[in-house]
């Protein structure tokens, strides 16, 4: 892919372009989630969680109704692609519950009596409202502390420019994540908070690269200007970054295709960061030093020992 060396070298407007349109996304996202709130699955707030198998397929809608017989409206049902398997999930308020045998008077539906179709329980259990609350606690506390911990890493590793690029570059990727599953809707549990720590250190990945080359281009490009180099920085890494991302989300794209249901909203999630990261590695973490005045002699070598020294300004 070294067709990529032939492209121009300015890439300023597209970076400040990026920059707006990464704004604009958050102010989205942060309204999303402020007006709608996140759908927070059984992991989080408590429930019934029942599986069982029919010995023929059922269409959905057939039986979503005779469920709702059963046990209300209070439910969300998944099937396999068969529509043999099918798991039932009942929110901790639900007026009927695993322990009114509701899944026995489903085997003697007449319907399904009718067409000789056997239904047999597969799995059942029960998450308390205290474990969800505990869940979520402990699920933002490591979210937290993984944040806090990479805050240090490049405080230490970058010019605070560079550091405070990367790091609301990781804050822009959690909030777009989670206002994109505000205006979805989509069920927001454990996976899904899994696979926000895994964008976290995906897209630190990418910004440090790219800091990382701009920061020895303005060590030995001394003549060329600052946006000079942090396009060049950007050329010179696209490369690798189109590859990575476009296998991990071939990877992602699989899983979401194959996996089904269960594995929906942490196949979306992933797929979102790793677009939401290549954005934000390019339009944030290496564009908003250049906005905050980063300058190109903030990184020079020490005439004395010959090695680099950081210049604060």
């Amino acid at each position: 892919m070294n067709w990529f060396l032939s492209l121009p070298m300015n890439f300023s407007r597209v970076r400040f372009l990026g920059l707006s349109f990464s704004l604009l996304l958050i102010v989205l996202a942060l309204f999303g989630l402020f007006s709608r709130g996140l759908n927070l699955g059984i992991d989080f707030t408590g429930g019934f969680i029942t599986e069982f198998s029919t010995s023929q397929p059922v269409s959905q809608e057939n039986m979503q109704r005779l469920l709702e017989k059963q046990i209300g409206e209070k439910f969300l049902l998944t099937a396999s692609e068969e529509k043999t398997n099918w798991t039932v999930r009942q929110p901790d308020d639900a007026n009927t519950s695993i322990s009114k045998n509701w899944l026995a008077e489903l085997s003697e539906e007449a319907e399904l009596t009718r067409d000789q179709i056997q239904v047999s329980a597969l799995d059942s259990d029960y998450i308390g409202t205290q474990i969800g609350a505990e869940l979520i606690n402990q699920g933002g506390l490591a979210m937290m502390a993984a944040l806090i911990i990479i805050m240090l890493y490049l405080s230490a590793r970058f010019e605070w420019r560079f550091a405070l690029g990367a790091i609301l570059a990781l804050f822009h990727d959690v909030i777009i994540i989670l206002g994109l599953f505000a205006w979805s809707q989509l069920e927001f549990n454990l996976t899904v908070l899994a696979s926000l720590l895994a964008i976290i250190g995906y897209s630190l990945n990418d910004s440090i690269i790219v800091a990382d080359r701009v920061r020895e281009l303005m060590r030995f490009n001394k003549n060329n200007s600052l946006s000079d180099l942090i396009n060049s920085a950007i050329k010179s890494t696209l490369t690798r970054t189109l590859i990575t991302s476009g296998t991990t989300i071939a990877t992602i794209s699989a899983v979401w295709w194959l996996a089904g249901k269960p594995l929906e909203g942490f196949s979306v999630a992933l797929f979102s960061g790793i677009l939401v990261g290549t954005l934000s590695s390019i339009c944030i973490s290496a564009t908003f030093p250049q906005v905050v005045g980063l300058n190109i002699d903030c990184y020079r070598l020490d005439p004395e020992n010959d090695e680099e020294k950081t210049i604060n300004y």
